[in-house]
């Protein structure tokens, strides 16, 4: 689904992701781990075009990233807060995001309901703008609002950061129930979650492809050993 060929970006001559090649399979939940620095958030930016690669390419289901928009019609991502419209309010903004599916208001709104469990009453009908809400409540609008529209890519960066440990488990649990018939790519420092939750399992070193294993092939001691300081 997504291939990646020779990708290098430097920021001032300094080599902050080189990754010769790369490929992420349909219906994959891929976690990518790495210490701060490691170039995960730059991946992501690369593959969803928001920064010009220094050299190299990446394409989604073999057209270029860079040069097609149509990866845009399957795929969706919630990277950071930058991402969320702090103007509106929850529903507004997940309406927004339902009309650039071409969803009517009422059929967003039966989507983002089913997701109560994690709102825990909130977010919905609280009359917040978003701005307004937490850091955690905010997450969980970027995270939601990337389902809407059954995107079959979703790329969620650090998905369990300022959440409590119960919508943790739920988002965990939400992976595992959307992965049929979704990829997933998802980068935490958390590796107690990617261990349960995800296939396939990479590990980037500053900008570095280190390891890349599937999860049946590395137990959860091991990767929490690879980084533990000597």
């Amino acid at each position: 689904m997504i291939e990646i060929n020779n990708l290098r970006k430097l920021y001032k001559r300094v080599e902050v992701l080189n990754i010769p090649d790369l490929k992420f399979e349909k219906g994959e939940i891929i976690g990518i781990v790495g210490n701060n620095g490691a170039g995960k958030t730059t991946l992501f930016s690369c593959i969803l075009d928001l920064i010009q690669a220094s050299a190299g390419t990446v394409s989604s289901k073999g057209k270029d990233v860079s040069q097609s928009e149509e990866w845009k019609k399957y795929t969706a991502a919630f990277l950071d807060e930058g991402f969320l419209i702090g103007f509106l309010r929850p529903e507004e903004y997940f309406e927004f995001v339902g009309k650039l599916h071409n969803l009517s208001p009422s059929t967003s709104m039966e989507f983002v309901q089913q997701f109560e469990t994690i709102f825990n009453g909130e977010i919905l009908g609280k009359k917040k703008y978003i701005r307004d809400l937490s850091k955690g409540n905010q997450k969980k609008v970027g995270l939601i609002s990337a389902l809407i529209g059954d995107p079959e890519l979703v790329i969620w960066d650090e998905p369990f950061s300022n959440l409590d440990p119960s919508t943790q488990l739920r988002i965990r649990g939400l992976i595992s129930d959307y992965s049929a018939n979704k990829t997933f790519l998802i980068s935490s420092h958390d590796l107690n979650h990617i261990a349960e939750v995800c296939t396939r399992i990479i590990i980037l070193d500053h900008g570095k492809l280190v390891k890349d294993v599937q999860r049946s092939e590395i137990s959860k001691e091991a990767l929490v050993e690879f980084f533990t300081p000597a």
